[in-house]
């Protein structure tokens, strides 16, 4: 039997790379997504590879997940690897960035994730294996200034799937988190930002990367057949994660100022 995979935003960006990726290796993908035409069109494209599926899912509705795990379970008799993937981008200095956005982006980029995690555990605890994947963000490591919203999602989604790794050994189920940097994709058209300079800095953040959804992709796909933890895909991004790891924090510190001064800058 071909494996089962449910990946929440996989109607474009890197859930749409990953959905093709696994439906290159032969596996049943179902995607879910808020967006129903650009998910019906993806599921028309995968449906050509693969076995493919298209569900209406909103990660800040946790009947909607329980919905698609019922649906999995129904239809193809449960799920192999579950991808917490749905996520937005968010910018702004700590005291511009607003309470409402504040709540916005943790309730997607991290409650959407433990909603996510809620429902397909108790569905692999049931089943007696299974493996999930949370896509945070190299952010989730490191902290450059103007993000502390989105770092702070990505980093406790890095924290959840530490726990959750340990919390779900023993029901023989893995758990992978994914640490991309920056890369192009289609990130920048949910931003929210506090002003104009920081919806710039996003933006250019992601236009102006070096690699695009479908090689972060491929390297996440490896990561997840080698049942890795960590899923860190770009070179220099496991090399600045090391530096942080290694250097006095002093050091880093300026190291970070320096390389993040334009960041800073307004207008």
């Amino acid at each position: 039997m071909s494996q089962r995979i449910f990946i929440t935003g996989g109607a474009s960006g890197l859930g749409l790379a990953l959905a093709h990726r696994f439906a290159d290796s032969g596996a049943s993908v179902c995607i879910g997504d808020i967006h129903t035409e650009r998910g019906s069109e993806a599921e028309q494209a995968l449906a050509a590879k693969a076995t493919a599926k298209f569900l209406t899912c909103d990660v800040q509705r946790e009947s909607d997940l329980q919905a698609a795990a019922d649906w999995l379970l129904a239809e193809w008799g449960g799920v192999d690897v579950v991808i917490n993937n749905a996520g937005v981008a968010s910018a702004g200095a700590i005291d511009e960035f607003s309470m409402a956005d504040w709540q916005w982006v943790m309730d997607i980029n991290l409650l959407g994730v433990v909603r996510g995690c809620k429902v397909f555990s108790a569905l692999m605890k049931n089943q007696g294996s299974g493996h999930i994947v949370n896509i945070a963000s190299l952010a989730g490591l490191i902290h450059p200034p103007r993000m502390g919203s989105y770092c702070a999602t990505k980093a406790a989604v890095v924290a959840l799937s530490e726990s959750m790794s340990l919390e779900l050994d023993g029901d023989n189920i893995a758990v992978s988190v994914v640490c991309p940097g920056f890369f192009r994709t289609n990130l920048s058209e949910s931003v929210r930002a506090s002003d104009s300079s920081a919806q710039v800095m996003t933006e250019k953040l992601v236009s102006k990367a070096k690699v695009g959804a479908e090689e972060i992709a491929d390297a996440v796909y490896t990561g997840i057949v080698q049942r890795d933890y960590y899923i860190i895909p770009q070179a220099d991004a496991r090399r600045n994660w090391r530096l942080k790891r290694w250097l006095p924090f002093k050091r880093y510190r300026q190291m970070m100022l320096k390389s993040t001064a334009g960041m800073m800058r307004r207008g």
